[in-house]
């Protein structure tokens, strides 16, 4: 939904400055609800800073942030494993480069539009700036649905896409790597069409690459272990620790996946898990192994876990938030987790609720979970671990290097941390100590603000 100008921002400076800037985007950008979601969210946030950095203003920041360098909307025609032809649309949305090359992730999926990339890009441009890394923002994508398709049909489509893509793309340029329905195979298929047609082993171009034609190691579990990683700070803030949490997880993709590995190696006990069919309640804690068989080596049901495991049980239909938890993980996708459910979670008791996916929380239920007190981590900075570890790719890319597990698996500790302590802190700098959602956008927006001013008007 929309957002409409309301009480959330209620000072006379930002009604002043923030909701022109917003109406402006709205009518430049009809009918992108959730790029308007997403900007509006972030605009809520930035009037403190606003107003002690008129520069920003008078610079026309806002502006300039929130129109993209580069949009790119492509034909992509490919033939079936019956001949018949097929025609599907590529995006591609080169957000910022002021800290550093684009980066973000390719979607596939046939929700994918020209709102869902937006939203997604511009959300990297902060995601990006809060890992310290020097990279910009942009995601791309296709409303090509790959479920149900033979690998033959996957990778024809993917050099179909790649054949126009690649001329936008440079390890300096534009480095994409894998979102939702973009995984090692897709990004093999790509990486190999992009090497065809330009003779170069430009290995720093995408990143999830396989590991030996130079990956990364722990770039598979990235994101899931950072939301844990970002929420153990959260937590340890508050002071307690992961160990005997309850966790609900939403998901069975490959953040959820290893956001349970992490959490049940922090010492907790996962009870849920999800898809499009409905979610499983184990109260003995998921089974993790059979978890990946079904998902990652049969790409099956999360229905087929609770026939296969006596302790679970399947319910169909959404709703995995009605499970009571301590913590909260939505990895599925953006606006799962709505008002009720966020009614609910705090009525059982939750304490802390890191994003594992893109915006998978409704404006009305961070309200919610906010004026109740529970520790809120949007998927800007809880998520950040996977684009973190692409940019670690990236390194050790351009050395020909190849780093240990352990050594991955400690940069990317480290650089979890310092997103917490960034937003943490800048809250607290703020006047708003303990919003996650204020202090991971304030601190992004300043970096790449920043760079912008130093840049000139460009």
């Amino acid at each position: 939904m929309t957002a409409t100008p309301d009480s959330a921002i209620p000072h006379a400076f930002e009604n002043r400055v923030i909701e022109p800037l917003y109406a402006e985007i709205l009518r430049r950008n009809q009918g992108e609800k959730e790029f308007h979601q997403a900007v509006r969210e972030v605009l809520e946030t930035l009037g403190p800073v606003l107003a002690q950095r008129p520069e920003f203003v008078d610079a026309r920041i806002i502006e300039r942030i929130t129109e993209p360098e580069r949009q790119l909307i492509f034909r992509v025609p490919w033939s079936d494993d019956s001949g018949d032809i097929h025609v599907n649309r590529g995006f591609r949305v080169e957000f910022s480069s002021s800290l550093g090359p684009y980066k973000g992730g390719l979607r596939f999926h046939p929700s994918v539009n020209l709102g869902i990339v937006k939203f997604l890009g511009f959300e990297q441009i902060f995601k990006n700036a809060l890992t310290g890394m020097p990279i910009g923002g942009g995601k791309g994508g296709s409303d090509f649905d790959p479920k149900g398709r033979s690998d033959a049909e996957i990778m024809r489509f993917c050099q179909s896409f790649m054949t126009e893509l690649h001329r936008h793309l440079g390890e300096y340029t534009d480095v994409p790597a894998g979102d939702i329905g973009v995984g090692g195979r897709e990004i093999g298929y790509l990486f190999g069409q992009y090497k065809r047609i330009t003779n170069r082993f430009e290995s720093g171009v995408l990143t999830g690459k396989g590991l030996g034609w130079g990956g990364a190691l722990v770039r598979t579990e990235a994101t899931g272990y950072g939301c844990v990683l970002f929420t153990a700070e959260m937590l340890r803030s508050r002071g307690e620790s992961l160990d005997g949490q309850r966790i609900a997880v939403s998901g069975s993709g490959n953040v959820a996946i290893y956001a349970i590995e992490k959490a049940q190696q922090l010492g907790a006990t996962v009870v849920t898990c999800s898809d499009s069919d409905g979610y499983v309640v184990d109260e003995k804690g998921i089974d993790l192994a059979l978890l990946k068989e079904i998902k990652e080596a049969g790409r099956g049901r999360v229905a087929e876990y609770a026939e296969r495991r006596a302790e679970a049980v399947f319910v169909p239909g959404t709703g995995v938030w009605n499970v009571p938890c301590d913590v909260a993980l939505p990895c599925a996708t953006q606006n799962e987790l709505h008002e009720a459910d966020a009614l609910t979670l705090v009525r059982n008791g939750v304490k802390a609720v890191a994003e594992g996916a893109n915006m998978p929380t409704t404006p009305e239920a961070v309200r919610v979970l906010h004026e109740a007190g529970v520790a809120f981590a949007p998927g800007k900075a809880a998520n950040a671990g996977g684009v973190a570890t692409s940019a670690l790719e990236m390194q050790q890319n351009a050395s020909r290097d190849s780093w240990t597990f352990s050594h991955t698996e400690e940069r990317l500790a480290e650089i979890m941390r310092h997103i917490h302590d960034s937003c943490y802190t800048t809250a607290e700098r703020y006047g708003r100590p303990g919003n996650y959602v204020v202090g991971a956008n304030i601190a992004g927006f300043e970096l790449v603000a920043d760079a912008m001013l130093a840049q000139g008007l460009i």
